[in-house]
């Protein structure tokens, strides 16, 4: 087996799960950082701005505007800048991602807001019981290798009443719209996201990655299931992408 060929299989391994999965993930998104913004943009036509915007205001952050936030796999700190930046909020965000090189390409996003960002992986999280006021994950949740216990982890640091947003890619339920989604990310984005990113498998990995993710309606109901309350989600652009909302009981 060449070493295209042995790449592309610990791509396709990692995106079933396992444990090879933390690992892989880690290194893979330590890789592409320089490219992530762009790519990002390029492959999504832009429509990814619009989805973090209905992430923040899912979170509902102006009830505790105050508050320490945390964004969970917060890679380049997008959803963390935009967060600080917004009108009214005087809170603080600890932006955390176990891929320190995301953390430092997105530093200058951060510059002069109140962002703290932290190393660390989202199923170890270093933050006492309920301390945080709101836990947004934008495009992370998937990369977890052990998804309940990732919900459980959020849940633990989240404070009574307080919400959890998820932003994750989806598949749309439409039969016509997903048979070009399929096309368009299994055959042209990872072709674009290996010829800009110079990486021959982080771009396999994402469609992959998400084929076996659970469904919108299933995403819900794990969440429901590791304890969560007042669980919903919307989709969005034609099911491609949806937005998760739930509660820590009070």
């Amino acid at each position: 087996m060449s070493a295209i060929d042995t790449e592309q299989r610990e791509a396709l391994d990692a995106a079933a799960g396992g444990a090879a999965k933390r690992a892989y993930v880690r290194r893979i998104f330590s890789e592409i950082a320089p490219s992530y913004d762009l790519l990002n943009h390029l492959l999504s036509f832009n429509i990814d701005r619009g989805w973090r915007a209905r992430a923040l205001a899912a979170l509902q952050w102006e009830r505790r505007p105050e508050g320490v936030y945390l964004d969970v796999c917060a890679g380049t700190m997008d959803l963390s800048a935009e967060l600080a930046a917004r009108p009214g909020f005087r809170g603080s965000v600890v932006a955390a991602d176990f891929a320190e090189p995301m953390l430092r390409r997105g530093a200058e996003k951060a510059r002069g807001k109140a962002v703290r960002p932290v190393v660390a992986d989202a199923l170890e999280l270093p933050l006492a019981d309920a301390t945080v006021d709101g836990i947004v994950v934008g495009f992370g949740v998937r990369n977890f290798d052990d998804l309940d216990a990732g919900l459980g982890e959020l849940r633990r640091v989240l404070a009574p009443g307080a919400r959890l947003v998820i932003l994750e890619c989806s598949t749309p339920p439409s039969a016509l719209v997903r048979g070009g989604y399929h096309l368009y990310f299994h055959r042209v984005l990872p072709l674009i996201g290996r010829l800009i990113s110079g990486h021959r498998t982080a771009y396999r990995y994402l469609p992959e990655s998400v084929a076996n993710f659970p469904t919108a309606p299933e995403l819900a109901r794990r969440m429901a299931h590791v304890g969560f309350v007042n669980v919903g989600y919307r989709v969005l652009t034609m099911g491609t992408a949806a937005v998760h909302w739930a509660e820590r009981a009070a």
